[in-house]
C-alpha cells in the first residue's frame, strides 16, 4: 500500500525545502520508490524534489483544484511513499471558504495524511514545544506524526529542544545542525532554479548525506499514513490550446505546470519544444504557441537579438493563437526594462511594455473569467491561478483585456492583461478550470 507524509513547518524559512530534498534523495538512495508533490503554485521546489528522486513532482492546490484533479494528480504520483511538502505556514493560505484555502493543512485532511513537522530551532529552545503543541491541536483532521529539528546550534541544544518536545507527546524523528552546506542560493523568485546550478547532482548528494545522518529515516517511513486511491477526474485540466503546442522552453521560459502538460497530452495533443534564446522559431506545423513563465528580464538582451524567433513568431500569430504567461506576457510587449534601466525591444505583438527597474511584488491566488475565446479557452470560461512577479506595466497600451480578474476571496480586481487578433497575454499563470 502507498504511503504518504506532509512535510511542513510553522512558517517560510524554516527549511522545509532543503530538508524534503535531502529526505527524497536519502530514502531514494536506500532504494525506497519514493514520490514527491508540493502544495500550492510553486515552480521552483519541484525541480529540486525531481532532482533528488530522478522523479516529476506534481502540484497539489486546494484553492485552485477542485478534489477530482487533486485525486487524480495524487493517484498518478506513483511510488510506495509520496512526500508532499507545504507552502509557508502548516495552515496558512487563502481567505477563502473551508477546504478551498490552498492550505497544506487542507491536504492532510483531504488524504487523511499525517504531518511531519520541519521546526526551525534557532533562537529558541523549549518553545518549540508550544509552538508544535499549538499546531497539533489547531485542527482536529490535521494529525501531526512527528518533528524534525532545523538548524540545531549544539548537542546541548538539541537535548533541550528535544526533551520539550518528547515530553509534550510528539516524537523527534531528527535533528539537524546549522549549516551552510544545506544552504540553497536564492534570486527574486525565490531559489534559483535546480538547472542552473552548476552541479544540482553534487548539492543533492551532499543535502541527503546530511539528513540521512541525522534523522531516523525508518522512523520517517513509518509515520507516513496510507495512501488510499481515489478514482479522480481530470475535468477541470486546461484544454490544450491546439493539437500540435509549440512551447517555448529554455532558462527565459521554464515556468510552467507538469499538470497542464499532463493535462493536454492526455487530450491527445503533442508538444514540441523551442528555444527562443537559442534564436528558435515556432516550429510551423504546430498550430498554437505558448510563452510560458520564467525570468526573460535575466535575458532581456538575447532575447532582444533573437530576431529570427521576433520574425517568426509575428508570422505564427498572424494565423494561429499565442498565449504569453508572465514572463511570456513580458516578450509579448514592445519593450522590457532590464534591472539596470535598459530597455530591450521585444516581439511587440502586444501593445504594454514592461520593467523589471521598477519593482513591485505582485502575489496572489487569481480567478480569471475570460472576455473571449483564446488559448486558454472559451469566452465567459472560469480560469483559476495566481500571479508572482516583481516586474511591473511600464506603459500600458490600449489592447483590448484578456480577462477580468478576482482575488482569492472573490473581490473583482478589475481587467487584465491583453488580446489582439489571436495574441493573448497576461500576468497570469493559469493552475486549473473552476469547479
Amino acid at each position: 500500500m502507498r504511503r504518504g507524509l506532509v512535510v511542513s513547518a510553522p512558517a517560510s524559512g524554516a527549511g522545509k525545502t532543503v530538508v524534503a530534498a535531502g529526505l527524497l534523495r536519502a530514502l531514494s538512495s536506500r532504494g525506497v520508490a519514493v514520490r514527491a508533490a508540493k502544495s500550492g503554485p510553486d515552480y521552483i521546489d519541484p525541480a529540486f524534489h525531481q532532482a533528488a528522486t530522478g522523479r516529476e513532482s506534481v502540484n497539489l492546490d486546494t484553492w485552485a483544484m477542485p478534489p477530482g484533479l487533486l485525486d487524480a494528480l495524487a493517484g498518478g504520483a506513483g511510488g510506495d511513499v509520496v512526500l508532499i511538502e507545504g507552502a509557508m505556514g502548516l495552515f496558512d493560505g487563502a481567505l477563502a471558504e473551508p477546504g478551498r484555502t490552498g492550505a497544506a493543512a487542507e491536504l492532510a485532511a483531504h488524504f487523511d495524511l499525517p504531518v511531519l513537522l520541519v521546526m526551525d530551532v534557532s533562537g529558541q529552545a523549549q518553545t518549540a514545544a508550544a509552538l508544535v503543541r499549538g499546531l497539533a491541536t489547531h485542527d482536529p483532521r490535521v494529525k501531526v506524526a512527528g518533528v524534525i529539528l532545523n538548524r540545531v546550534a549544539s548537542e546541548r541544544h538539541r537535548r533541550f529542544v528535544a526533551d520539550a518536545v518528547t515530553a509534550a507527546g510528539f516524537p523527534v524523528l531528527g535533528a539537524i545542525p546549522r549549516d551552510a552546506a544545506l544552504a540553497l542560493p536564492a534570486r527574486h523568485l525565490g531559489l534559483v532554479q535546480a538547472g542552473e546550478h552548476g552541479d544540482i547532482e553534487a548539492c543533492i548528494a551532499r543535502i541527503g548525506d546530511i539528513v540521512a545522518r541525522h534523522v531516523d529515516l525508518d522512523a520517517v517511513v513509518a509515520a507516513a499514513g496510507p495512501l488510499m486511491p481515489r478514482a479522480g477526474d481530470w475535468q477541470a485540466a486546461l484544454p490544450p490550446p491546439g493539437s500540435r503546442i509549440a512551447l517555448a522552453r529554455d532558462e527565459a521560459f521554464s515556468f510552467i505546470y507538469p499538470h497542464v502538460l499532463a493535462g493536454w497530452r492526455r487530450a491527445n495533443a503533442e508538444i514540441v519544444a523551442f528555444s527562443p534564446l537559442a534564436g528558435e522559431a515556432p516550429p510551423a506545423d504546430c498550430d498554437a504557441c505558448w510563452l510560458p513563465g520564467g525570468y526573460p528580464e535575466l535575458h532581456a538582451g538575447r532575447l532582444a537579438a533573437a530576431n529570427r524567433f521576433h520574425e517568426a513568431l509575428r508570422a505564427f500569430a498572424a494565423t494561429r493563437p499565442v498565449h504569453g504567461e508572465c514572463g511570456g506576457h513580458m516578450v509579448l510587449g514592445r519593450w522590457l526594462e532590464d534591472a539596470d534601466g535598459v530597455r530591450h525591444p521585444m516581439t511587440g505583438l502586444l501593445g504594454h511594455a514592461t520593467s523589471f527597474a521598477r519593482r513591485k511584488l505582485t502575489l496572489g491566488y487569481r480567478e480569471a473569467r475570460l472576455v473571449a475565446d483564446g488559448a486558454i479557452g472559451r469566452k465567459g470560461a472560469v480560469v483559476r491561478g495566481h500571479e508572482f512577479h516583481y516586474s511591473t506595466i511600464a506603459e500600458a497600451g490600449n489592447d483590448a483585456p484578456f480577462a477580468e480578474l478576482a482575488d482569492a476571496s472573490g473581490a473583482p480586481l478589475g481587467p487584465a492583461g491583453g488580446r489582439r487578433g489571436q495574441v493573448t497575454g497576461s500576468w497570469f499563470h493559469a493552475i486549473a478550470r473552476a469547479a
